[in-house]
């Protein structure tokens, strides 16, 4: 089994690591490896990286399946066996989720970090295409609510009329979305 690693809380892999320097969970969360003086590290198996990272296991499945996850090694039986530096990332990709990246993203975020040496301004350049895909979206939202605002200002559809707010949302193109690949609900 390998352990360790020399690169302290850049290095998110663990791949070809030395063996000496074992990383240990610092008291704010960060990945600490101190050559000098190396600290004996448990593996956690799924069941624990899920309780720790508070995530289901089939979540980790799927993040491993997505290859945003991978185990440090596998137990004699087969198990997945899990450095400490799992839970940072599971709860990095969940939280990045929450704020609204989506797994391509997130993706492209821990291929920058896991590279050893990645310069900051690629992750920083990343990171100013969202903002400003973000900003884009809010300025369609503002303008949505002040059309919709607008128009329910001028009453609600009379019988036997085209609605305005029917008309003028049919009149706006619709935003194209990837098709979901889970089935419908109820199917």
């Amino acid at each position: 089994m390998r352990r360790g690693c020399s690169w302290g809380s850049s290095c998110w892999s663990w791949r070809g690591c030395s063996p000496r320097a074992v990383p240990s969970l610092a008291p704010g969360g960060g990945v600490v490896a101190s050559p000098r003086r190396p600290v004996e590290v448990t593996p956690l198996r799924i069941g624990a990286l899920a309780r720790e990272s508070g995530v289901k296991l089939s979540t980790l499945r799927f993040y491993e399946r997505r290859k945003l996850l991978l185990p440090m090694d596998r137990s004699e039986s087969g198990q997945r066996l899990y450095g400490p530096e799992a839970a940072i990332r599971v709860r990095f990709i969940r939280r990045s989720q929450e704020l609204g990246f989506t797994l391509k993203e997130v993706s492209a975020v821990l291929a920058l970090t896991d590279r050893r040496g990645t310069p900051t301004r690629d992750v920083a350049r990343f990171a100013e295409a969202k903002v400003q895909a973000i900003d884009t979206r809010i300025d369609d939202l503002r303008r949505m609510r002040r059309a919709i605002t607008t128009l329910m200002a001028e009453g609600f559809c009379p019988p036997d009329t085209v609605c305005p707010i029917q008309a003028s949302l049919g009149a706006t193109p619709a935003v194209k979305r990837k098709p979901s690949k889970r089935p419908a609900p109820g199917r």
